[in-house]
């Protein structure tokens, strides 16, 4: 029997019951519609639309439902939705009592509720995982992070640094992605119950005590807003978004140093996989599917902008596609943020590429002439030159002496020579956030305290 039997005299076509079900999706929140029947029942009694012994019986037959589903109890897409799934098994178990649990709402507030109960408790979920993921970073950081590699841009050496620099460079990224995920929950964590339809209901409900018993933080105040508002969806959405941007940066980094080309880190078994061809291969698919699942989730955040962008007010079935968007983009962020964490702890750490002489120091040396007073375009033009010069004759900084900077610029002296070691480099640059070891562990304190 459908909810609307009453204006139609027959029932849908068997291909538009099944086009239209969305139970498949949302028996994902059953424990969520059932926990805001039994607050929106509470409430209709306590303002006395409900009898005592109604709420009991209410709430005795939705908890049976809650066993039977918990014990695997699939309903048929017949059910349409997992509404009138728990509304329909309520009916067969304590009679026409289970009618009047919707008195003063709509499944238009029911579902927004449902996905917004659904969502603060995966958010939680997701920030619990990024934590874990900041805090591996820091403790790679503390126990690798003295590893001498080289920094780069546009894929090319730029400057000595620690390697504990450049993963808490990525530490921070999650960090702020922990912000985003807090302020998101803030707009999530409001109740739509109550709203009905879209124009509220003249029953005397008390909205602020059903979102009291759920946890909400307060209401949405307009019923209309209440009932169309995918805003929060969007939300929680670019925030996974920007989330698996940064874990596919995180994964291309590993894909190369892993590489025999780097050879910084090897990836534990536990987060490779071998060849079917080649026995010597041990290759890094865990960080490859992390870059790869990255599209899903920017996939599903523009599924769910084109999906909103023409809809006029209130609730339209478009509505109903959030659901599938909104979940893949929250179970792949959290799938892909564990996997990450998986692999930055188990991960083994070479020591880094000889950079004695290497041209990255160049920097160096334009810093050394700026400190004695030369204008840093004039340092930049000689240390160009120096580096010109030890490319036409084939070999590295480390074999010039003195003498040779001096011919260079007179204001070289014996200290520049000090100025080219590659971890002495690394540490003079003790400006806030700089790659000096002191910043490094003064971040990884800042960091650690922002952890649970």
């Amino acid at each position: 029997m459908a909810l609307w039997d009453g204006r139609f005299s027959g029932g849908p076509a068997a291909e538009m019951q099944a086009f239209s079900e969305s139970l498949s999706t949302d028996l994902l929140m059953w424990e969520e519609d059932i926990a805001g029947s039994i607050a929106h029942s509470t409430m209709l009694g306590e303002v006395g639309l409900l009898t005592a012994e109604e709420v009991q019986q209410i709430h005795d037959g939705l908890r049976r439902v809650a066993e039977e589903l918990k014990a695997g109890w699939k309903p048929g897409i017949d059910q349409e939705d997992v509404h009138m799934a728990v509304e329909g098994r309520l009916h067969e178990l304590i009679g026409p009592v289970a009618g009047k649990l919707h008195t003063a709402r709509s499944r238009n507030d029911q579902v927004a509720t449902d996905v917004r109960l659904w969502l603060r408790a995966r958010l939680t979920l997701l920030d619990d995982a990024l934590a874990a993921l900041v805090g591996a970073l820091c403790d790679r950081a503390e126990s690798d992070g003295r590893t001498l590699v080289a920094g780069y841009t546009h894929l090319q050496r730029g400057q000595p640094i620690w390697l504990g620099h450049q993963l808490l460079a990525y530490a921070w990224s999650f960090s702020r992605d922990r912000e985003r995920l807090a302020d998101c929950r803030r707009r999530v964590n409001r109740s739509p119950l109550g709203a009905a339809a879209m124009a509220g209901t003249p029953h005397p409900i008390d909205r602020h005590r059903s979102a009291e018993l759920l946890g909400f933080d307060g209401l949405i105040d307009n019923a209309m807003d209440a009932v169309s508002a995918r805003d929060h969806v969007m939300e929680a959405a670019s925030v996974c978004a920007i989330l698996a941007i940064h874990l596919s940066r995180l994964a291309e980094e590993l894909v190369l140093w892993s590489s025999r080309e780097f050879n910084l880190v090897q990836l534990s078994e536990a987060w490779s996989t071998g060849s079917s061809i080649m026995p010597q291969k041990r290759n890094p698919d865990a960080a490859e599917l992390i870059r790869g699942k990255s599209g899903r989730v920017v996939g599903a955040l523009s599924a769910l902008l084109v999906m909103v962008k023409g809809l006029p007010m209130a609730y339209n079935r478009d509505l109903q596609e959030d659901r599938p968007a909104l979940f893949d983009a929250i179970h792949t962020a959290l799938a892909c943020t564990r996997v990450a964490t998986g692999c930055i702890g188990s991960m083994t750490v070479r020591d880094g590429p000889d950079l004695v002489g290497d041209p990255l120091l160049a920097t160096e040396i334009a810093d050394f002439l700026a400190s004695q007073g030369v204008p840093f375009r004039e340092a930049h033009h000689v240390s160009g030159r120096i580096v010109r010069h030890c490319e036409e004759q084939g070999h590295g900084l480390d074999v010039l002496t003195v003498e040779d900077f001096q011919g260079f610029h007179p204001a070289f002296t014996a200290e520049v020579l000090g100025w080219l070691d590659p971890a002495a480099a690394a540490d003079r640059r003790t400006s806030h956030g700089g790659t000096a070891w002191s910043q490094i562990t003064r971040q990884i304190s800042v960091l650690r305290a922002t952890l649970p």
